[in-house]
């Protein structure tokens, strides 16, 4: 087996904690890699890795051998982006993360453009409203929208994401259109649970911030669910305007509360950190924040 396949193969098993996992990766079946890793050992004279029926340990050498591993990879890495760099447009596959909705709405409008741009690229689009680990499941740089909390990734800070109150007129019909900020304690409101406040709502306003805590009987952690659920008249949601902008201009949900202006959401590039960044997610960082310099949604801090 190749060397540094091998290695690589390795490195895989450690990070996600299962010879079934790296072999699919690698394109092989488990009784394959779990031999390949036997063999490396053998070569090497040392185990790696401590084998159980519930879980993969590293041993001394295994662990000492793994950070080595892991900086000669990312070294050969970053020595063929050096190469692709002095010869011009970056190559392979970019692996992108993104929300759900941002993913569908946003994103994918734009990826015609950015693969036609960069025809050494290929892109692999994971959306998914869930938080996943950028390391283990191998993604290149993820789009992420409100708060972070993970500071062991690099974070490229591209701009903030507008909210607005909005709900159907038929609700508002029929439960009465609130006037006041503390009027949405009253009403029924569709609550995102992803968002760290997600049952408090936070505003500006010409009296000073306003904090409103908010309650219903639909709660979602999918931002598709939610706009599903204003449409229906379930209630009123405070919703980045990208998510329902077509909605609001085809009457189908109504503006509320003008006087309040929603405290945006940060909208972040993520990536693992590296010693220096890789072309193929420069490149697309530098592409989304062009678009955001243009875009009526998202407001560009570049």
């Amino acid at each position: 087996m190749d060397r540094f396949a091998s290695f690589s193969l390795f490195a895989r098993v450690v990070e996600t904690g299962s010879f079934s996992a790296a072999a699919r990766e690698s394109g092989i079946s488990q009784p394959t890699a779990s031999k390949q890793i036997v063999e490396l050992e053998r070569q090497l004279g040392a185990r790696l890795l401590q084998r159980t029926t519930r879980k993969l340990n590293l041993t001394e050498a295994g662990a000492e051998f793994y950070e080595r591993t892991k900086r000669l990879l990312a070294d050969l890495v970053e020595a063929e982006a050096s190469v692709r760099r002095l010869h011009g447009s970056p190559v392979g596959t970019l692996r992108i993360g993104a929300p759900a909705a941002f993913g569908r709405l946003y994103i994918m409008p734009l990826l015609p453009e950015f693969l036609q741009a960069n025809p050494g690229l290929s892109v692999d689009l994971s959306i998914n409203d869930r938080f996943v680990d950028l390391v283990e499941e191998r993604v290149d740089v993820a789009i992420r929208i409100g708060r972070l909390s993970d500071m062991n990734l690099i974070v490229r800070h591209l701009g903030v994401s507008r909210r607005v109150l909005v709900a159907t007129p038929a609700y508002l019909a029929d439960r009465g259109e609130p006037h006041l900020a503390e009027e949405l304690s009253e009403h029924e409101c569709i609550v995102y649970r992803y968002l760290n406040s997600a049952a408090e709502w936070h505003f500006t306003s010409p009296g000073g911030p306003k904090t409103v805590r908010v309650q219903g009987r639909f709660s979602t952690n999918s931002s598709e669910a939610v706009r599903a659920a204003l449409l229906e008249g379930l209630g009123i949601g405070l919703v980045p305007t990208w998510l329902v902008a077509d909605a609001i201009r085809g009457g189908q949900l109504q503006t509320i509360l003008p006087e309040l202006s929603p405290i945006p959401l940060d909208v972040s590039a993520l990536y693992p950190p590296t010693i220096t960044v890789s072309s193929k997610v420069r490149t697309f960082i530098d592409f989304i924040r062009r678009r955001f310099r243009s875009s009526e949604l998202i407001t560009s801090n570049v």
